[in-house]
Protein backbone atom coordinates (compact mmCIF):
# COMPACT_ATOMS: atom_id res chain seq x y z
CA UNK A 1 0.00 0.00 0.00
CA UNK A 2 1.25 3.31 -0.96
CA UNK A 3 2.59 5.65 1.93
CA UNK A 4 -0.09 8.45 2.23
CA UNK A 5 2.11 11.53 0.73
CA UNK A 6 2.78 14.91 2.87
CA UNK A 7 1.45 18.18 2.98
CA UNK A 8 2.96 20.17 0.28
CA UNK A 9 5.08 22.67 2.18
CA UNK A 10 4.53 26.28 1.61
CA UNK A 11 4.20 29.94 2.77
CA UNK A 12 0.72 29.59 3.33
CA UNK A 13 0.96 26.22 5.12
CA UNK A 14 3.90 27.88 7.46
CA UNK A 15 1.43 30.85 8.40
CA UNK A 16 -1.39 28.86 9.20
CA UNK A 17 0.63 26.53 11.38
CA UNK A 18 2.53 29.12 13.11
CA UNK A 19 -0.81 31.44 13.85
CA UNK A 20 -2.32 27.89 15.53
CA UNK A 21 1.10 28.20 17.53
CA UNK A 22 0.78 31.33 18.67
CA UNK A 23 -3.00 31.07 19.09
CA UNK A 24 -2.16 28.43 21.45
CA UNK A 25 0.96 29.48 23.08
CA UNK A 26 1.64 33.46 22.26
CA UNK A 27 4.95 32.51 20.63
CA UNK A 28 6.66 30.35 17.98
CA UNK A 29 10.06 28.72 17.32
CA UNK A 30 11.60 27.56 14.43
CA UNK A 31 11.79 24.20 15.89
CA UNK A 32 8.64 24.23 17.40
CA UNK A 33 6.74 24.76 13.98
CA UNK A 34 9.13 22.54 12.27
CA UNK A 35 7.86 20.11 14.31
CA UNK A 36 4.08 21.09 13.90
CA UNK A 37 4.90 20.34 10.14
CA UNK A 38 6.74 17.12 10.52
CA UNK A 39 9.64 18.98 8.87
CA UNK A 40 13.13 19.53 9.63
CA UNK A 41 13.61 23.46 10.89
CA UNK A 42 16.06 23.38 7.55
CA UNK A 43 13.44 22.88 4.92
CA UNK A 44 11.46 25.76 6.51
CA UNK A 45 14.30 28.22 5.01
CA UNK A 46 13.09 26.88 1.08
CA UNK A 47 9.95 29.02 1.61
CA UNK A 48 10.69 32.01 4.22
CA UNK A 49 13.82 33.29 5.15
CA UNK A 50 13.24 33.89 8.72
CA UNK A 51 10.73 34.23 11.61
CA UNK A 52 10.00 37.78 10.72
CA UNK A 53 8.86 37.02 7.23
CA UNK A 54 6.81 34.04 8.79
CA UNK A 55 5.32 37.20 11.30
CA UNK A 56 4.41 39.07 8.34
CA UNK A 57 2.56 36.11 6.43
CA UNK A 58 0.72 35.90 9.83
CA UNK A 59 -0.05 39.12 9.88
CA UNK A 60 -1.51 38.87 5.91
CA UNK A 61 -3.50 35.67 6.91
CA UNK A 62 -5.26 37.42 9.73
CA UNK A 63 -5.56 40.66 7.92
CA UNK A 64 -6.96 39.00 4.54
CA UNK A 65 -10.63 38.61 5.29
CA UNK A 66 -11.46 42.19 5.42
CA UNK A 67 -13.96 43.73 3.14
CA UNK A 68 -13.24 47.91 2.37
CA UNK A 69 -15.76 49.89 2.03
CA UNK A 70 -16.88 51.70 -1.26
CA UNK A 71 -15.45 55.56 -0.74
CA UNK A 72 -16.88 56.89 -3.57
CA UNK A 73 -20.80 55.91 -2.03
CA UNK A 74 -19.85 56.09 2.31
CA UNK A 75 -18.94 59.38 4.45
CA UNK A 76 -15.43 59.25 5.30
CA UNK A 77 -16.62 58.68 9.05
CA UNK A 78 -18.67 55.79 8.19
CA UNK A 79 -16.33 53.97 6.04
CA UNK A 80 -12.95 54.54 8.84
CA UNK A 81 -15.78 52.83 11.13
CA UNK A 82 -16.51 49.68 8.69
CA UNK A 83 -12.49 49.47 8.40
CA UNK A 84 -11.61 49.63 11.76
CA UNK A 85 -14.43 47.19 12.90
CA UNK A 86 -13.38 44.44 10.28
CA UNK A 87 -9.71 45.48 11.64
CA UNK A 88 -11.27 44.37 15.53
CA UNK A 89 -13.04 41.46 14.55
CA UNK A 90 -10.13 40.29 12.70
CA UNK A 91 -7.10 40.98 15.03
CA UNK A 92 -9.70 39.80 18.06
CA UNK A 93 -9.66 36.36 16.75
CA UNK A 94 -6.14 36.08 17.76
CA UNK A 95 -5.66 38.55 20.42
CA UNK A 96 -2.14 36.64 20.87
CA UNK A 97 -0.74 37.71 17.90
CA UNK A 98 -0.77 41.14 17.96
CA UNK A 99 2.54 41.68 20.60
CA UNK A 100 4.45 39.86 17.89
CA UNK A 101 3.31 42.17 15.13
CA UNK A 102 4.00 45.60 16.83
CA UNK A 103 7.49 44.79 16.73
CA UNK A 104 7.88 44.24 12.87
CA UNK A 105 7.46 46.93 10.22
CA UNK A 106 4.41 46.52 8.37
CA UNK A 107 5.27 45.00 4.77
CA UNK A 108 2.34 42.89 4.31
CA UNK A 109 0.62 43.62 1.14
CA UNK A 110 -3.08 42.59 1.93
CA UNK A 111 -2.15 44.88 5.57
CA UNK A 112 -1.02 47.93 3.50
CA UNK A 113 -4.49 48.17 1.43
CA UNK A 114 -6.21 48.56 4.77
CA UNK A 115 -3.93 51.42 5.76
CA UNK A 116 -4.21 52.57 2.26
CA UNK A 117 -8.10 52.57 2.39
CA UNK A 118 -7.73 54.78 5.78
CA UNK A 119 -5.34 57.22 4.56
CA UNK A 120 -7.70 57.77 1.65
CA UNK A 121 -10.52 58.10 3.78
CA UNK A 122 -8.91 60.61 5.84
CA UNK A 123 -7.74 62.40 2.84
CA UNK A 124 -11.81 62.90 1.39
CA UNK A 125 -12.33 64.41 4.80
CA UNK A 126 -9.77 66.76 4.21
CA UNK A 127 -6.78 65.78 6.48
CA UNK A 128 -3.68 67.00 5.60
CA UNK A 129 -0.98 64.58 5.15
CA UNK A 130 0.55 64.59 8.92
CA UNK A 131 -2.94 64.30 10.37
CA UNK A 132 -3.38 61.97 8.20
CA UNK A 133 -0.76 59.67 9.73
CA UNK A 134 -2.11 61.04 13.24
CA UNK A 135 -5.50 59.90 12.89
CA UNK A 136 -4.62 56.31 11.68
CA UNK A 137 -2.03 55.66 14.31
CA UNK A 138 -4.67 57.13 16.57
CA UNK A 139 -7.45 54.14 14.82
CA UNK A 140 -4.54 51.62 14.69
CA UNK A 141 -3.55 51.83 18.12
CA UNK A 142 -7.25 51.90 19.39
CA UNK A 143 -8.08 48.90 17.04
CA UNK A 144 -5.18 46.59 18.87
CA UNK A 145 -5.44 47.72 22.22
CA UNK A 146 -8.81 46.45 21.75
CA UNK A 147 -8.06 43.35 20.37
CA UNK A 148 -5.90 42.65 23.33
CA UNK A 149 -8.62 43.12 25.72
CA UNK A 150 -10.87 40.30 24.25
CA UNK A 151 -8.19 38.17 25.47
CA UNK A 152 -8.11 39.73 29.01
CA UNK A 153 -10.00 37.84 31.75
CA UNK A 154 -13.37 38.34 32.94
CA UNK A 155 -12.11 40.36 36.20
CA UNK A 156 -9.34 42.47 34.49
CA UNK A 157 -9.58 44.39 37.50
CA UNK A 158 -10.04 43.41 41.27
CA UNK A 159 -10.31 46.40 43.54
CA UNK A 160 -9.14 46.39 47.16
CA UNK A 161 -9.70 47.84 50.37
CA UNK A 162 -8.38 50.92 49.26
CA UNK A 163 -10.52 51.48 45.86
CA UNK A 164 -13.02 53.98 45.82
CA UNK A 165 -16.93 53.39 45.86
CA UNK A 166 -16.96 54.78 42.23
CA UNK A 167 -14.25 52.75 41.10
CA UNK A 168 -15.68 49.36 42.42
CA UNK A 169 -19.60 50.78 41.39
CA UNK A 170 -18.12 50.57 38.09
CA UNK A 171 -16.37 47.35 38.16
CA UNK A 172 -19.77 46.05 39.61
CA UNK A 173 -21.43 47.34 36.76
CA UNK A 174 -19.24 47.17 33.84
CA UNK A 175 -16.92 43.93 33.90
CA UNK A 176 -20.29 41.07 34.02
CA UNK A 177 -21.80 42.53 30.92
CA UNK A 178 -21.99 40.05 27.70
CA UNK A 179 -19.45 41.23 24.81
CA UNK A 180 -18.17 43.32 27.47
CA UNK A 181 -14.89 43.89 24.96
CA UNK A 182 -16.88 44.29 22.02
CA UNK A 183 -19.41 47.07 23.65
CA UNK A 184 -16.09 49.02 24.93
CA UNK A 185 -14.78 48.86 21.25
CA UNK A 186 -18.05 50.26 19.64
CA UNK A 187 -18.32 52.83 22.14
CA UNK A 188 -14.89 54.08 22.24
CA UNK A 189 -14.48 54.10 18.27
CA UNK A 190 -17.59 55.85 18.34
CA UNK A 191 -15.89 58.86 20.24
CA UNK A 192 -12.46 58.16 18.49
CA UNK A 193 -14.48 59.48 15.09
CA UNK A 194 -16.70 62.33 16.90
CA UNK A 195 -12.87 63.45 17.99
CA UNK A 196 -11.45 63.16 15.06
CA UNK A 197 -11.83 66.63 13.10
CA UNK A 198 -10.30 68.02 10.14
CA UNK A 199 -10.82 71.52 10.82
CA UNK A 200 -8.96 71.16 14.39
CA UNK A 201 -6.09 70.56 12.16
CA UNK A 202 -6.61 73.51 10.30
CA UNK A 203 -7.66 72.05 7.04
CA UNK A 204 -10.00 73.13 4.92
Amino acid sequence: MARPSKPKLSPTAIAAAALQLVDAHGEFTLPQLAKALSVSASSLYNHVQGKGEIIELMRGRAMAGISLPDLDNVGWREAVRDIATEYWSSYSQHPRLIPLLTSHTVRDSTTLRVYDALAEAFALAGFEPKQRLQAITIVDSFVLGSALDTAAPVEVWQADAESSKAFTDALSAGLGIHQRAEQTFLTGLDAILRGLDPADHGCE
